[in-house]
């Protein structure tokens, strides 16, 4: 394969246009930092919970985690199908996120339900833009791909969602 610039999509035999593969490695680089992000939220939570429900919240966050760990390996790996890089070292990460920075201090378990839940929703927000987005461009893969994403994002907000009620 011929050698690229950096950002500059990779030669691939996908049939995608090179138009619909740049908008689809946008938007799944984004979904994929904002998900890497929220990924270690959860970890953040899952380790430091502390109160009355403990055990009910460090299993559900362990669940979480792992839900994510592999929606952003589907999305890094869609990435690179289309031709493209993952942004998905800690230092992009940290700079592209659009989530909220993560309270490293919160121990109270409610007080992650609430923040974990925040962030679920502006991530699911987000993925379903991205699924109009790659949709509108052509690549109904990737669409169908933050589709599946937005479900798990959903279930999680709804069961987070039912602590705070």
């Amino acid at each position: 394969m011929p050698k690229t610039k950096p950002g500059k999509l990779q030669a691939t035999r996908n049939d995608l246009g090179a138009n619909a593969r740049e908008a689809s490695v946008g938007v799944l680089n984004a979904a994929l930092a904002d998900a890497m992000d929220l990924t270690n939220g959860v970890r953040m939570a899952h380790w430091t919970v502390r109160g009355p429900q403990f055990a009910a919240l460090h299993a559900l966050f362990e669940t979480f985690y792992d839900q994510l760990g592999e929606a952003t390996d589907d999305l890094a790996e869609r990435i690179v199908q289309l031709g493209g890089t993952p942004d998905g070292t800690t230092q992009l990460v940290g700079e592209k996120s659009r989530l909220a920075p993560y309270p490293a201090g919160l121990r109270d378990g409610m007080d992650h339900v609430k923040a974990l839940a925040d962030r679920y929703a502006a991530l699911a927000a987000t993925v379903r833009a991205g699924i109009d987005a790659t949709g509108e461009a052509g690549d109904a893969d990737s669409a169908d791909l933050l589709t599946g994403f937005s479900r798990t994002l959903d279930k999680a907000l709804w069961m987070l969602e039912a602590h705070l009620t």
